[in-house]
């Protein structure tokens, strides 16, 4: 029987999102304006984070493309 594995949804806040990509606070902004990196989702009227899993993707797919040597699939 096949059993369905679903990563549990989990919000970082800007400060783990640095901490997590080495990034600075005006490189994710610049990242997110470029759409390289993905948007924050409203928590509040004053309040965001980014999915844990988005961050995550963008990790892993960073790390592709540095062991293809710059490379990108067609």
């Amino acid at each position: 029987m096949a059993q369905s594995i679903q990563r549990e949804l989990a919000f970082l806040r800007r400060k783990q999102v640095e901490t997590r990509t080495g990034l600075s606070r005006s490189t994710i902004y610049q990242y997110i304006k470029d759409g390289v990196f993905p948007k924050p989702v409203p928590l509040g009227p004053r309040a965001v984070g980014w999915l844990e899993s988005d961050v995550s993707d963008w990790i892993a797919a960073r790390v592709k493309i540095a062991r293809d040597g710059g490379r990108q699939a067609a």
